[in-house]
């Protein structure tokens, strides 16, 4: 998935979340703080994955098995 199409689907799951009213305020900040660290975790795998790559086509082997190309 591209990372803008990641971005857009964050954005629908913070709206989502700042909408509810099934959560409380502490709930909301506390997904809203999750959702913002999964996504800096995500960029940074996708960051460490294609430096990888370029360091060798051996690890595009790597990932692949293990089903995240």
């Amino acid at each position: 998935m591209s990372s803008h199409k990641k971005r857009e689907h964050l954005e629908k799951i913070k709206d989502a979340i700042d909408k509810t009213n099934s959560l409380d305020e502490s709930q909301k900040s506390d997904s809203m703080k999750r959702v913002e660290e999964w996504y800096a975790e995500d960029q940074a795998f996708e960051a460490l994955e294609a430096d990888l790559i370029k360091i060798s086509q051996f690890f595009e082997g790597i990932f692949s098995e293990l089903g995240l190309k």
